[in-house]
């Protein structure tokens, strides 16, 4: 499965002048066995959280609409990062999968909220429990930023049967040897590929780590950026999941019922 990772230096609480970047960048980098390309968090807007009722009031269904045109014009998969989106009084962070035909598969809203950001001053975590969706017949999830530091999530999507774990994230530069460690960690524990999009460059004050980069379920670095704008591209050999959970068959070995709730 060939995969195309973005990260991206965003336009703060420009929600139009960011789908441009995107949309050139994807011409610019598009080539024609593609599956599937892959966005950071709330792409749209940054953290200008202030303003993100006025924005999300005209900007959250131009930027899905954007997403489902990108897929088509592309015949390409999107794990769509994350969006602001305005819900009645409510803001959520908003995870979009779209298909190549534009239509959308699944959303995620994110569950933690970055206290360090305020985001629970401004946002509404997400009220359902993480789903896996399928993109080209695999069993997948995506999860956002913060909810990395939250294993057992990630744990219910490893028993759900996923094979490639999604990250979309505004992970800052402060908490980098995190960003990195938790990244080889989930993929280890659970198995799985780790695609992670994270962001570049300083914005509010804040320098965002970069560090986009694709984990094979043995914990191996496939490919990584360091804190440049620019792209992954990588094709994932599928195999490799069930191959190593079979060698190492820790979902066998598991003993739930002598575990303490958490």
């Amino acid at each position: 499965m060939n995969y195309l990772v973005f990260q991206m230096e965003l336009e703060i609480g420009n929600p139009e002048k960011n789908r441009k970047i995107i949309e050139k960048w994807l011409e610019t980098n598009y080539y024609v066995d593609l599956d599937i390309v892959v966005l950071p968090e709330m792409w749209t807007t940054g953290y200008a959280l202030k303003e993100l009722k006025e924005i999300c009031t005209v900007d959250g269904n131009q930027s899905i609409e954007f997403l489902q045109s990108l897929a088509k014009k592309f015949n390409v998969n999107l794990v769509g990062g994350s969006i602001a989106f305005l819900e009645g009084q409510d803001i959520f962070n908003r995870a979009i999968i779209v298909n190549r035909k534009g239509e959308i598969v699944h959303t995620y809203d994110k569950i933690h909220l970055v206290p360090m950001l305020d985001e629970p001053e401004f946002l509404t975590g997400g009220l359902d429990q993480v789903e896996v969706f399928e993109l080209e017949g695999v069993k997948m999830g995506v999860i956002t930023c913060y909810d990395l530091r939250f294993p057992e999530i990630i744990r219910d999507l490893a028993l759900q049967g996923i094979q490639v774990l999604h990250v979309v994230a505004e992970w800052p530069l402060v908490r980098e040897t995190h960003w990195n460690t938790l990244l080889r960690a989930r993929a280890i524990e659970n198995q799985m590929f780790v695609v992670a999009s994270n962001v570049t460059g300083t914005n509010l004050g804040e320098i965002f780590a970069g560090n986009s980069q694709i984990i094979d379920p043995w914990g191996d670095i496939v490919q990584k950026l360091d804190q440049e704008v620019g792209g992954i591209r990588a094709t994932l050999d599928l195999k490799k999941v069930p191959q190593i959970r079979k060698e190492v068959p820790i979902f066998t070995s598991r003993v739930p019922e002598k575990y303490r709730r958490l």
